[in-house]
C-alpha cells in the first residue's frame, strides 16, 4: 500500500510538473511569435527605425523577448534537474535581472517620450532622436549593471571556490545569499521604484493638463501614459516577489511548486503578454505595418503620428 501510494503521489507529481512547464513554455512561445513579428516589422520599415519612439518600444520588445527565454529555461531546469551548477546559474541569473530591471526603466523613458511630444511638442525633433533614444538605452543597461554586478562581487569576495563548484537550487536568494546583497538589492529596488513612480506621475498629470485643451493628440498621449503606469505596475511585482512568494507559502504551505508556478507567472509572465499588447498593437501607425506582413497586406501605409 505504502509503494502503491508512493507511486501515485510520483506520477501525480511529474503529471503536475508537466502541465505547469508545458503551459509556460506555450505562452513564452506565443507572446515570442508576436514579439518577434513586431521586431521583423520595425526593421522592415525605414519609416519606424527613423522615429525613437518606435527604437524604444522595440527595444523593450527585443529585452522581453530575451527575459522571456532566460527565465522560462531557468523554471524549466528547477522543475526537470532540481539544482545546476553554480556557476551556470550565475550567469543565467545575473541576465535574467539586467532584463527583469530593464522594463520598468524603458517604459519610464516611453512615458518622457510621450511627455515631450504633448507637452513641449517645439522642441520635440531636437530633444527625441535617434542618438539620444540610443543613449537612453544605454543607460538603461548601465542601471540595471549596478543592481547586478555589485552581488557578483559581493558573491566572488564572500563564497569559497568550492561553492561555484557545487549544484543548487537557481534561485536569486540561495545564490547571491549574502546580507550585503540582499541589503543592496532592497536597497536598489527602491531606489528604483521611487525615480520610475515620479517619472510616471510627473508624466501623467503633466500630460493630463495639456489634455484639458481638448487636443486629440493630448487626450490620446494622456490614455497611452496611463496605461503605462498599468504595464510599470505589473513589473514592479518583481520587486515584491521575493515577498509575495513568502507570504503565499505561509498561506499554503504545502503547495511549494503551486506559488512558485503562480509567482512566475504573475511577475515574469503576465507583464511580458501585457507589453506588445497594450503599447504596440494599440499604435495605429505599427499596427497597420504589422498588419502589411502578418496579414499579407501590401498596400502603402502612410506616415502616420499616433499617441494611441
Amino acid at each position: 500500500m505504502n509503494v502503491s501510494g508512493s507511486n501515485q503521489e510520483q506520477e501525480s507529481w511529474y503529471r503536475d510538473a508537466f502541465i505547469k512547464n508545458l503551459t509556460v513554455v506555450l505562452l513564452g512561445i506565443v507572446i515570442n511569435y508576436l514579439n518577434g513579428s513586431m521586431v521583423h516589422t520595425f526593421h522592415r520599415e525605414e519609416v519606424l527605425r527613423e522615429n525613437p519612439r518606435y527604437v524604444l518600444f522595440i527595444h523593450l520588445v527585443l529585452n522581453d523577448m530575451i527575459q522571456l527565454f532566460i527565465t522560462i529555461s531557468l523554471f524549466i531546469c528547477t522543475f526537470v534537474f532540481l539544482t545546476i551548477n553554480v556557476s551556470v546559474c550565475c550567469l543565467l541569473m545575473t541576465a535574467a535581472v539586467f532584463t527583469t530591471q530593464n522594463t520598468p526603466l524603458n517604459l519610464a523613458t516611453m512615458a518622457v517620450e510621450c511627455y515631450v511630444a504633448v507637452c513641449l511638442p517645439l522642441r520635440y525633433a531636437t530633444v527625441c532622436t535617434l542618438r539620444r533614444a540610443h543613449l537612453a538605452i544605454g543607460l538603461m543597461w548601465a542601471t540595471s549593471a549596478l543592481t547586478v554586478l555589485p552581488d557578483l562581487f559581493i558573491l566572488l569576495a564572500t563564497e569559497p571556490l568550492s561553492f561555484f563548484l557545487s549544484r543548487v537550487f537557481c534561485d536569486r536568494d540561495r545564490v547571491f545569499r549574502s546580507i550585503y546583497s540582499v541589503a543592496k538589492r532592497d536597497a536598489t529596488n527602491i531606489t528604483l521604484l521611487v525615480i520610475v513612480w515620479l517619472t510616471l506621475l510627473y508624466t501623467y498629470f503633466s500630460i493630463l493638463f495639456v489634455a484639458r485643451s481638448a487636443s486629440k493628440d493630448a487626450k490620446k498621449a494622456h490614455n497611452t501614459v496611463l496605461l503605462h503606469g498599468f504595464q510599470v505596475l505589473l513589473c514592479m511585482m518583481v520587486y515584491v516577489q521575493p515577498m509575495m512568494l513568502n507570504g503565499l507559502i505561509q498561506f499554503f504551505p504545502g503547495s511549494f511548486s503551486g506559488v512558485q508556478f503562480t509567482a512566475f507567472v504573475l511577475t515574469q509572465i503576465l507583464p511580458r503578454f501585457v507589453n506588445p499588447l497594450l503599447y504596440g498593437l494599440r499604435d495605429k501607425t505599427f499596427r497597420r505595418y504589422l498588419k502589411k506582413y502578418i496579414l499579407g497586406r501590401s498596400r502603402p501605409c502612410g506616415r502616420m503620428k499616433s499617441f494611441s
